[in-house]
């Protein structure tokens, strides 16, 4: 008898097999395993929806930094600024801004460095933020490099900084994208007098994230630069390097043989 049930409901539809059910007991538990059934099918098309493929600020920054279409970004949001180049998100991740360099929260360039703190501080914690990678996603310290941008605010953070005076420019290959743009930046602001370039300020510290010293060389015009990257590693580049003219010299040499004494290795390009 069991088995004769069973052939005649095999293959049909589950609304004839509902109808085909005793009633009511029999029907509310199908209903019941029915309704699960198609729970569990929405949740696993849900989780394979794909991601909003642009967002609409995302684009104007596209439109008005046309070198980051196709870089990849993120959103989050500002829990706190460590110094003037670097801050922790809400999702716990720390965030260190490309291509500037602010001073130091120690030593002769505390003052600068609180300063420039403070700059950031104000207009950047508790703000939604957009990060933009360049070439590498993090340095030796696990912080992601990023261009970042205020959610609402089309000018970018990092130009900002320099823009102010409140940070210099620290070239560190390969995420070079703006280099050359920020170097002017800071040329402006450097002229100017605007922020931590301006005043006694300026001309005792050598500006925003100046800490190398000028020359060691022994010529009066010294030609290859020496530049201490993110990882601390002491690099000195020659005339007509791929790098050199984007390079912020740090120290300045007359001869390689000067440079290898200081502890710097030759660029390899």
């Amino acid at each position: 008898m069991g088995k004769r049930t069973a052939d005649k409901t095999a293959g049909r539809r589950p609304g004839a097999l509902l109808a085909a059910l005793p009633a009511p007991a029999g029907r509310v538990r199908f209903a019941a395993f029915f309704a699960v059934l198609l729970a569990l099918a929405g949740w696993a098309f849900a989780g394979c929806a794909p991601a909003p493929a642009s967002d609409a600020f995302v684009d104007t920054v596209f439109k008005t930094y046309p070198q980051l279409a196709g870089k990849s970004w993120t959103k989050d949001t500002v829990a706190r600024v460590v110094d003037g180049d670097t801050y922790e998100t809400a999702g716990g991740q720390r965030v260190r801004l490309i291509g500037v360099n602010a001073p130091e929260l120690k030593g002769e360039e505390r003052e600068l460095g609180e300063a420039a703190r403070e700059f950031a501080r104000v207009r950047l914690e508790g703000k939604a933020v957009y990060q933009f990678r360049d070439v590498s996603d993090t340095d030796r310290y696990g912080r992601l490099l990023r261009y970042v941008f205020v959610a609402g605010d089309l000018v970018m953070f990092n130009e900002t900084l320099l823009r102010e005076g409140y940070a210099g420019v620290m070239t560190v290959p390969p995420d070079v994208t703006f280099a050359e743009k920020f170097l002017e930046l800071e040329r402006q602001a450097r002229e100017s007098g605007r922020g931590l370039w301006g005043g006694d300020a300026g001309e005792n510290s050598g500006g925003p994230g100046a800490g190398g010293e000028a020359s060691d060389a022994s010529c009066a015009n010294p030609r290859i630069k020496g530049n201490i990257n993110s990882r601390g590693e002491k690099i000195y580049h020659l005339p007509g390097g791929q790098y050199y003219d984007i390079t912020i010299a740090e120290r300045w040499f007359c001869t390689e043989e000067e440079a290898q004494a200081a502890g710097f290795r030759r660029a390899a390009r």
